[in-house]
């Protein structure tokens, strides 16, 4: 009995040690996601709470832990209010299997993406419920918009990690960032790299891709009815979101926390430090895409994933498969 409570305690300790800092993070990035927008703006951006702007994020949660939950009449409310909770909440579970070092990792499971899959995937019901349960017209068309987008990209995503898990024969998240000591995957896989970096965009609802919050049209999408703490935590979901595509980018494509130069002084560099350092430039480029590019109409969004990504990734996996077959080189497990 004691060992069963102190196997607990102990798991209950590695999850605080992961949430925490996943959470302060979240904070940081939406301080670096406007000072990035800023700078390409040339204007400042956040600059008075705190030291440059960092406090920020953190006045932004006070303001939403003390304004007031406003739940609609006609809505639903029981859905109304477990919406936010799942979307955080899966947004906050996936990061249990990713590995920071070869020994840091929360669930070094051997099914790590088809996890990392299946929990992203479950991320459209949130968004669904949440515009569905509001019984109003704007967040039932923003949830409409995420479901048919979500779903559409993931296809995509799925296919490029198809050519990863060729080249490594497994699905285990620590065999993929080893399988990369000698050569990144961006270098023979650089298309995919691409086409997944935008697909990343879609899948998270960020610009040029944001079409379910769409403020022009939309006010604020599936989001329209929320406010508080109800509505911060979708937003929360969302960043944890951002953080964790550009994770899988940096462990599929970037060598995860592997050195980019195996020479002194970067071998002394942290490894857990180096996967932050490669997730922080992905999110510079999501933050880059948003301020300079213009947003897609609804059928260019379609049209891009199903008729162009699809095919694309569908090709390079065949072409893939083809050259490690031919030269011998498909991995043995």
């Amino acid at each position: 009995m004691t060992e069963n409570l102190n196997i607990l305690i102990t798991e209950i300790y590695k999850i605080f040690l992961l949430l925490i800092p996943i959470l302060t993070a979240v904070a940081m990035i939406v301080w670096l996601d406007r000072r990035v927008w800023a700078f390409v703006q040339k204007r400042k951006g956040p600059n008075v709470v705190g030291p440059f702007g960092l406090f920020q994020s953190l006045a932004d949660a006070l303001k939403y832990i003390f304004k007031e939950i406003i739940i609609p009449a006609s809505a639903n409310k029981i859905i109304f209010i477990l919406a936010p909770i799942v979307t955080m909440t899966l947004a906050l579970i996936s990061w249990a299997v990713i590995p920071f070092s070869e020994d840091f990792v929360l669930a070094d499971i051997n099914v790590g993406i088809l996890y990392l899959f299946a929990v992203s995937s479950l991320g459209v019901y949130g968004i669904i419920m949440g515009g569905w349960a509001s019984n109003s017209k704007y967040p039932f068309l923003g949830a409409i918009r995420s479901a048919a987008q979500m779903v559409s990209y993931e296809v995509s995503i799925g296919v490029i990690i198809i050519n990863v898990l060729l080249c490594v024969g497994s699905l285990n998240l620590t065999d993929i960032v080893l399988a990369q000591e000698n050569l990144w995957f961006i270098v023979p896989l650089f298309p995919m790299f691409v086409i997944f970096f935008i697909s990343a965009l879609a899948e998270t609802n960020r610009p040029p891709f944001d079409l379910p919050e769409a403020e022009a049209e939309l006010v604020a999408g599936y989001q329209t009815e929320y406010s508080g703490m109800m509505y911060a935590m979708f937003w929360l979901g969302e960043y944890a979101n951002i953080l964790l595509m550009c994770s899988m980018g940096s462990i599929l494509f970037l060598g995860g926390w592997l050195s980019p130069i195996d020479l002194y002084p970067f071998t002394l560099v942290p490894a857990p430090l180096w996967l932050i350092l490669k997730i922080l430039l992905l999110f510079i480029l999501f933050s880059l895409v948003k301020a300079i590019v213009p947003r897609y109409r609804y059928d260019q969004l379609m049209k891009l994933g199903w008729k162009i990504f699809l095919p694309l990734s569908l090709t390079w996996v065949v072409l893939t498969a083809s050259y490690l077959f031919y030269f011998n080189l498909l991995p043995v497990n």
